[in-house]
């Protein structure tokens, strides 16, 4: 069995201000996100100026953490979000969702796409590539906060999480996610994105997978105790929320392929 490292979720405190491990894997997501945009303005195909890439970081922010807090709440907490209104503008109680924050990011990309007067397909295939990033270090966020954890297991891979009431082996299922979510991912796009590729066919291939890897791992991660298992007791949550991904990214990946005269590149 594995053995969790004793990593204090707290990063480091400024008087009566603590900062957690998981915010900075947000700013540091945001760094590399910009960082990355900058680099991949340069190309000739793309639809977003070296000028243009910081107000495009601060779009996408808003939404992810609009987004990611909204989705929560919709998704996965519906009901407390009824008995208490004020409860969505909490957010240091927790609580992101990424689906909610893929919305979030779409709603900015959008936007902004009518403000650079861009094809909204060829804004989300460039930033398409900048998204696992973000996922990845999140993931390690939610293992350092040890939060998010994986089912019992009773296999080499299990630890036991100091967190745990139960006190139980489990899937380490965030690194599980980190692996897949973010530097699979990552690596898959980079490459696939090294020459020109129809309009849409980066933002299917991205959808696609991340909703496959999504799929897969909720199988070793444990569901939400307030709503377990919402079909077949097997199906969670995730599970359905990321069904729709897989189909949209399949259906735009052989739109992309298969549109008449679509020879536009990848931006």
């Amino acid at each position: 069995m594995l053995s969790y490292p004793q990593i204090d979720p707290v990063a480091f405190a400024l008087g009566p201000l603590t900062v957690h491990w998981y915010g900075l894997m947000y700013l540091v997501g945001f760094i590399a996100a910009w960082l990355l945009a900058l680099r991949r303005s340069e190309r000739p195909w793309s639809p977003v100026r070296r000028t243009q890439v910081e107000d495009l970081v601060v779009y996408g922010a808003f939404g992810v953490i609009l987004g990611g807090r909204f989705g929560y709440v919709m998704f996965y907490n519906l009901d407390k979000w009824l008995s208490d209104p004020l409860w969505l503008f909490r957010v240091w109680e927790g609580g992101m969702s990424f689906h909610g924050g893929l919305l979030g990011v779409l709603i900015a990309l959008w936007l902004f796409s009518r403000r650079i007067n861009q094809s909204f397909l060829a804004l989300g295939d460039f930033v398409t590539i900048m998204v696992p990033i973000g996922l990845g270090l999140g993931r390690i966020g939610n293992f350092i906060g040890q939060e998010l954890w994986g089912r019992h297991t009773s296999s080499w891979l299990g630890m036991v999480f100091p967190s745990d009431p139960l006190q139980l082996p489990r899937h380490p299922s965030q690194l599980y996610q980190a692996l897949l979510e973010g530097l699979v991912l990552f690596l898959v796009l980079l490459f696939f994105t090294r020459k020109p590729r129809p309009v849409g066919m980066v933002s299917g291939l991205f959808l696609a997978l991340y909703g496959s890897f999504r799929f897969v791992v909720e199988f070793f991660r444990e569901p939400d105790g307030h709503i377990g298992f919402d079909l077949f007791d097997w199906v969670t949550r995730g599970q359905l929320l990321s069904l729709p991904m897989i189909a949209v990214g399949v259906g735009l990946i052989l739109w992309s392929w298969l549109r008449p005269g679509n020879i536009d590149t990848v931006r």
